[in-house]
């Protein structure tokens, strides 16, 4: 089974809670799953703003409780997602995306370092090249001519001090499936980079 719970925060009780980036925020999650320390993380979310609140949605593999930094008022209930949700053919999607790509580094050596630099992906054609690769890794393929791609700017984080920088980019359209398994499983682990930091959270409705 696989939950979706939905929580709307407006700003000043995210100012409050110095909820201030996006490692604050995946912090707070973790709270709505007590008595897990040790546990390798099992949840997507999806922050986006809207008529001054935030909206935090949060995908899982186990029901989240209601934390409680968030009062009843912002806790906007758990649902489950059941097996007939992913019987559909085709779906409208949208998701918030972290794409790069690597590039080599060479070391003072002049030897190139076993794992590259990666960089963010802006251009339409590498953004469409990117998506139509995780769709054929995931079990979907994205229709080209509804696909719509924006960037959401950079997220910067600080991380036990340690400042970072994300690119947020949006894609919008249809998509359909061709590995119902891949794609079920695709939806529950996320898609691209940065899962912890509130990336590759897929949104899906039935077309």
């Amino acid at each position: 089974m696989t939950y979706l719970a939905q929580i709307k925060l407006d700003f000043a009780s995210a100012a409050r809670l110095q909820l201030r980036d996006c490692y604050d925020w995946h912090q707070a999650v973790w709270k709505a799953f007590p008595r897990r320390n040790g546990v390798s993380r099992d949840f997507l979310t999806r922050l986006d703003q809207e008529q001054g609140s935030f909206r935090l949605l949060i995908v899982s593999a186990v029901e989240p409780m209601r934390p409680e930094w968030c009062s009843p008022e912002c806790w906007h209930g758990v649902k489950k997602i059941g097996d007939d949700y992913f019987a559909f053919n085709r779906y409208r999607f949208q998701l918030c995306a972290n794409p790069t790509r690597k590039v080599a580094v060479q070391s003072v050596d002049g030897k190139f370092k076993k794992n590259g630099r990666r960089v963010p992906l802006s251009d339409r054609e590498d953004l469409l090249e990117w998506i139509n690769r995780k769709g054929e890794q995931g079990g979907f393929t994205v229709d080209a001519e509804t696909l719509k791609t924006f960037g959401r700017g950079r997220e910067y984080f600080r991380k036990k001090g340690v400042p970072g920088v994300h690119s947020a980019v949006e894609f919008q359209g249809v998509l359909s499936v061709t590995d119902r398994n891949k794609f079920r499983e695709t939806f529950e682990q996320g898609v691209g980079s940065a899962k912890a930091f509130g990336f590759g959270l897929l949104v899906i409705l039935p077309a």
